[in-house]
């Protein structure tokens, strides 16, 4: 953030400028981060989750569940790997190395057709009302988890899209949003002075807000307080290094390309200095025209980067560790259209999760010949997001209220696959 020559931008207002565009936070919020971490429950190997979420539908027939049908099928071929009955389309052929440490889930299926609908409901286990807002799946992790890091967010959001944040939770809640992986965390550095300066100006503020705060008693003068120190904290914190892309050596950062390759890798150093739950979105696979060109420029690029990223995690032993978890909204129609596209399909789709307890090379799930309906272990969209809070170690069934009093849980009434876990 570029501060005005003439320096009429106080200590005050450029740490609130931290706290509200780099937090997303408001006055009259909880301290920042919320309560520590509860004790861990039994039965989740996850320490974290990359979230990678493609955002608009991914095409099931030509990604993780192809057919052997010509006229569903198109242009896209069928590639095998080491793994029996775990095929892909043609343009993922470095994944399907990587088969032996995947679980494909082929008989994902909801009602929910719509993108706007669609994207709410996979990240909240709950369908979009008019009357409240529920949590996604990042802020329900950071409210059954607690902290896990002392100046770190518990949950941070990379790339483009929105999905529905805190919900009805307090704002401390709300994921931390960093738009451009390549230019770390917005903000966060004292700029045009120095620290003895800022610090001095710091205790002349302090000095001048002692007695406003005698007279002004309250919970939000209190917690308006809080965001500022914890932003300071973070300022100083060494662990801000973690949303620098530059500390990684050239070749790597060369092996996850650009672009939402970066946000990977951006991924993958947050959870190996403690952020619980990160998600990565990636858009650009709604084709309802031209749809075999646009899906092998995306398929080839999410091909690549995610099986880099699974070596990298390998390489590093934080796979065991991290789950990684492919979902989308919905799929799309095994027929192809009038302009050689692809169009909404809930009743069918497929997810992918790899790593922090799951069991590779597992296919789960099946559709008919055609891909058009599931015929085997149908899975629910909160059956999907209840395996990833089992992975984590959460009880799904645990109950949290609303202000209002309503009840609610991570996954609504989802149940979790334990086929998926070792």
């Amino acid at each position: 953030m570029k501060l005005p020559n003439t320096d009429e931008l106080s200590r005050r207002n450029f740490i609130k400028s931290l706290a509200l565009s780099t937090f997303g936070l408001s006055v009259g919020m909880n301290p920042l981060w919320g309560d520590e971490a509860p004790p861990e429950m039994a039965g989740g190997m996850a320490q974290a989750v990359i979230y990678i979420y493609l955002s608009g539908g991914i095409s099931h027939v030509d990604s993780f569940d192809p057919k052997s049908n010509a006229e569903v099928m198109g242009e896209t071929e069928i590639l095998t790997s080491k793994v029996d009955n775990m095929t892909f389309g043609n343009n993922f052929v470095e994944l399907a190395k990587e088969a032996e440490s995947l679980a494909l889930i082929r008989s994902l299926s909801t009602n929910q057709g719509a993108h706007e609908e669609g994207n709410y409901f996979m990240h909240t286990s709950y369908r979009k009302r008019a009357t409240i807002q529920h949590p996604s799946l990042g802020a329900w992790v950071h409210k059954m988890s607690g902290k896990h890091h002392p100046s770190l967010p518990p949950s941070v959001h990379i790339g483009g899209g929105a999905s529905a944040g805190r919900g009805f939770f307090p704002s401390v809640y709300q994921p931390l949003v960093v738009g451009n992986p390549n230019d770390g965390l917005a903000n966060s550095k004292i700029r045009h002075t120095n620290s003895t300066e800022f610090a001095q100006r710091r205790k002349l503020a302090q000095a001048f807000d002692e007695d406003f705060h005698k007279v002004h008693k309250s919970k939000s003068m209190d917690a308006y307080v809080d965001v500022y120190e914890a932003a300071l904290k973070l300022m100083k914190s060494r662990d801000l290094q973690a949303f620098n892309l530059g500390a990684e050596p050239g070749n790597v950062r060369a092996a996850y390309g650009g672009g939402f390759g970066q946000g990977l890798m951006l991924a993958r150093r947050l959870v190996e200095h403690g952020v619980r739950f990160v998600e990565v979105q990636m858009g650009g696979w709604d084709t309802h025209a031209d749809h075999f060109d646009r899906f092998e420029s995306q398929a080839t690029l999410l091909d690549r980067t995610l099986a880099t990223l699974l070596r990298d995690l390998k390489s590093r032993g934080l796979l065991e560790s991290t789950l990684v978890v492919v979902a989308t909204e919905f799929g799309r129609t095994p027929t192809i259209n009038g302009n050689s596209g692809r169009d909404h399909y809930p009743r069918a789709f497929s997810g992918l999760m790899a790593g922090g307890g799951i069991k590779g090379g597992t296919v789960y799930g099946k559709t008919d010949k055609r891909g058009e309906n599931v015929i085997e272990n149908k899975v629910d969209v909160t059956d999907f997001n209840a395996t990833i809070a089992h992975a984590l170690g959460i009880d799904p069934t645990k109950v949290t209220y609303s202000s209002t009093g309503r009840p609610f849980r991570i996954a609504n009434k989802g149940v979790p696959i334990k086929a998926l876990f070792s």
